[in-house]
């Protein structure tokens, strides 16, 4: 009964220690972005989407507005996004990039093939942790 509870057979540890650090391998290559992780993680889905709202950027996020809002503004400071109000429903606010959010896509393709190299496992193992990932997450949802 005891070896339940030892850390070693956790899996949730080896799953956080991971996840944490993927971050630290991505915190040089943002650096040179001027972007922090979660923000990287907006700019992701802007550079595909183009506007959101504050919403349904938090949906596919899986953050909170009381964590996205503050998020959010920093990166308007920097340029990089703008902030609207819906003209149909003030309560709603709508994120579209700047020009320089825009550019800053140049400068991040080379992110995700730098986070590989930084990973040194090959890339078949890191697509297969990935789907194996997205199959359990799939049964949350």
């Amino acid at each position: 009964m005891e070896a339940k509870l030892k850390l070693a057979n956790q899996l949730c540890f080896p799953v956080y220690t991971l996840a944490k650090e993927i971050i630290n391998h991505y915190r040089p290559l943002l650096e040179n972005l001027d972007l922090t992780y979660p923000q990287y993680l907006v700019m992701l889905v802007l550079w595909e989407e183009q506007e959101q709202t504050v919403n349904q950027l938090g949906e596919q996020l899986k953050l909170d507005s009381g964590t996205l809002t503050p998020l959010l503004k920093r990166m308007e400071q920097k340029g990089l996004v703008a902030r609207t109000r819906d003209t149909g429903d003030e309560r709603v606010v709508n994120i579209t990039l700047t020009q320089e959010g825009k550019k800053l896509k140049a400068k991040a393709l080379s992110v995700p093939s730098q986070l590989v190299a930084s990973m040194k496992v090959s890339k078949n193992d890191l697509l297969v942790l990935k789907s194996t990932i997205e199959k359990i997450l799939k049964n949350y949802n």
